[in-house]
C-alpha cells in the first residue's frame, strides 16, 4: 500500500466525480455510433471526463513485461491490473468510475441501449497496458461476461492504428476499430463477436481499459470493483 500521503495526492489529483463520469458517459452513449456488421457493435466518443482520463494515465501502475509469451491476456495473469477493492480505495479515479459504472443510471442505460442483462453480475475493470511483442488471438468473450467495453486511453505515436480487430464468424479479419484516447468499442458478447489483435509494432505502452459485467461464475473474485454487491 501506499503511504499517507500518497492517498491525499491521489484524492487531490483526482478532478472529476462518479457524477461527472455519469453525466459525460451518458452524453457519449447517446451520441455513439452503431453497426451491425460482422456483429452488432457501438463505436463511442468523449467516454469519460477529459481530466478523468488524464488521471487514469497517471496511475502508478507498471507496464508487465512479456517475457516473449503472448496471444491469451490470462498468460499473464499474475502482473494484470484492476480497479479493484483495494486500487478502488487508494485512487480517486478509479473510485470514481467504478462507482460510475456501478449506478443503476449506468447499468440500467447499458441495459436499455445494448441490450443485454446486467442483472446478478459484477462490475470488472482491468487497466491494461500493452507493449511490443502483445497480440490476441479472435475470441468471442461469450460465457461469463455479459458486456464488453474496451475505452482507448493512450495517444502516443501510432497508436492510431491499435485498434481492436474484428472478425467474421469464420475468424476472418473484416476490419480494425478505430482507436483514439477516450474512444470505445462496445459490444455484448455472443456466439460470433469475434475480436483480437493482430500483431503489429507497438511503440511505448498501448493503454485501455477493459470493462466488463460478469456473472457470478466468475472465479477471480479479487479483480472485481465490489464483489459482495452484484448488479440489482
Amino acid at each position: 500500500m501506499r503511504d499517507s500521503a500518497a492517498l491525499k495526492q491521489a484524492d487531490v489529483d483526482a478532478k472529476s466525480s462518479a457524477e461527472d463520469v455519469i453525466r459525460t458517459f451518458t452524453e457519449s452513449v447517446a451520441n455513439g455510433d452503431h453497426g451491425d456488421a460482422p456483429y452488432p457493435h457501438w463505436v463511442l466518443k468523449k467516454c469519460f471526463p477529459g481530466d478523468t482520463i488524464t488521471d487514469i494515465l497517471g496511475l502508478p501502475f507498471p507496464a508487465p513485461s512479456l517475457d516473449g509469451v503472448s496471444g491469451k491476456r490470462e498468460l499473464h495473469n499474475a502482473t494484470r491490473r484492476y480497479f479493484d477493492v483495494d486500487n478502488r480505495k487508494e485512487f480517486a479515479s478509479v473510485r470514481a468510475v467504478a462507482e460510475a459504472f456501478q449506478d443503476k443510471r449506468i447499468t440500467g442505460m447499458i441495459e436499455e441501449t445494448f441490450g443485454t442483462d446486467l442483472s446478478g453480475t459484477y462490475l470488472r475493470i482491468e487497466f491494461a497496458q500493452d507493449t511490443d511483442g502483445f497480440w490476441l488471438e479472435p475470441h468471442t468473450d461469450l460465457g461469463v461476461k455479459s458486456f464488453t467495453m474496451l475505452l482507448y486511453l493512450s495517444d502516443e505515436d501510432g497508436h492510431d492504428n491499435l485498434g481492436t480487430d474484428v472478425y467474421g464468424a469464420d475468424k476472418s479479419h473484416v476490419t480494425r476499430s478505430p482507436f483514439a484516447p477516450n474512444l470505445a468499442f462496445v459490444f455484448v458478447p455472443g456466439d460470433n463477436t469475434y475480436h483480437g489483435f493482430e500483431r503489429r509494432p507497438i511503440k511505448g505502452v498501448r493503454k485501455s481499459l477493459i470493462i466488463n459485467y460478469v456473472t457470478d461464475e466468475w472465479r477471480a473474485r479479487e479483480q472485481l470493483a465490489f464483489p459482495e454487491a452484484p448488479i440489482a
